[in-house]
């Protein structure tokens, strides 16, 4: 009896101490989870340069969640409609976007011609697709679509809400019913075939920097001065993280009409990549009224950094010597 009178206390106060420890690490782990800060770069009003999704952090502020990794973000949800998508014809895609109020919402502000874009694309980096949907009066977008082969596909809807300043790109998974044969990223390449054009890609993707891509359009061997607008630009460049599909969408220098872009062969972007590794790239461009597509894939290295200075020799080594 006196044994245990004595240890009832010891055991409480270690029972104590451990619902201490067990609330101090839900708190860490709470604070680790937290989504990063939201973008704060400006709404991309005109095309030079901007880019949704691939800004990095300062030092010391934590690093942005790039573009569509996020079925929520700032109080605005992607809510899907479909549930599958369909392989052998043409079905409906229907989905809102909900609002920090919950409710679905009905206006936007255009940015390139246009108050959502949609991407849709294969997790295996297959069957890009960049639509624009109809948006109905109760806020649900709508579009014809269908994808060609069985899979898990990822939605990207990309936009800005009315009132506010900055563009959203918001992500989410649906199937397509079938037996999925994923393949493999396409080797590294310069230049990219679609019906009889060719597009060559130079400059190289450095993460946490602003990289410079030109991409020279030909057609049979000729360079293509004749390019059509499409969406207010000249071309539209996606970027696609290989592995989390990663969204980054950048839009070329100048526009058509300022003066001084001219209507092709080149088309100048300047991309922003949040980390090392491979990205798909896919090249939207319209000429003889047709909008045809490039896919390249591209690596990005380490990002470039000062060498580090040489270490002072130890005291033991300085005199070493005299021994």
């Amino acid at each position: 009896m006196g044994s245990t009178a004595m240890n009832t206390p010891l055991k409480l106060g270690l029972f104590g101490l451990g619902l201490v420890a067990v609330f101090a690490a839900s708190f860490g782990a709470g604070h680790l989870a937290r989504p990063a800060a939201s973008s704060t770069a400006p709404a991309g009003a005109d095309h030079s340069g901007s880019a949704h999704g691939g800004a990095t952090a300062p030092a010391g502020v934590p690093a942005e969640v790039p573009g569509g990794l996020q079925i929520v973000q700032d109080g605005y949800r992607l809510q899907p409609l479909t549930t599958a998508l369909p392989t052998g014809s043409t079905g409906a895609l229907r989905f809102s976007v909900l609002g920090p109020d919950g409710r679905p919402v009905t206006a936007y502000t255009p940015t390139h011609d246009k108050d959502l874009h949609l991407i849709v694309v294969r997790r295996d980096l297959t069957g890009f697709q960049h639509v624009h949907p109809t948006l109905g009066p109760d806020g649900v977008w709508e579009t014809d679509l269908r994808v060609p082969a069985a899979g898990q596909y990822r939605l990207f809807a990309d936009f800005q809400p009315a009132g506010r300043d900055q563009p959203l790109t918001l992500g989410a998974d649906l199937p397509a019913a079938g037996d999925y044969q994923p393949r493999p990223l396409p080797p590294v390449a310069r230049a990219a075939t679609v019906d009889g054009y060719t597009v060559t890609l130079d400059g190289d993707l450095v993460p946490g920097t602003s990289s410079q891509l030109t991409l020279t359009v030909a057609k049979d061997g000729a360079p293509v001065t004749d390019l059509q607008p499409y969406l207010a630009a000249y071309g539209h460049l996606v970027a696609l993280r290989d592995g989390d599909l990663a969204y980054l969408h950048v839009h070329p220098d100048g526009e058509p009409g300022d003066g001084r872009t001219a209507a092709g062969p080149r088309i100048v972007f300047h991309a922003e990549v949040p980390s090392a590794g491979a990205y798909r790239l896919f090249l939207d461009f319209q000429h003889g009224g047709v909008v045809r597509t490039a896919a390249f894939t591209a690596v990005a290295g380490p990002a470039t950094a000062p060498a580090a200075p040489a270490p002072a020799p130890s005291p033991s080594h300085a005199h070493s010597g005299g021994h």
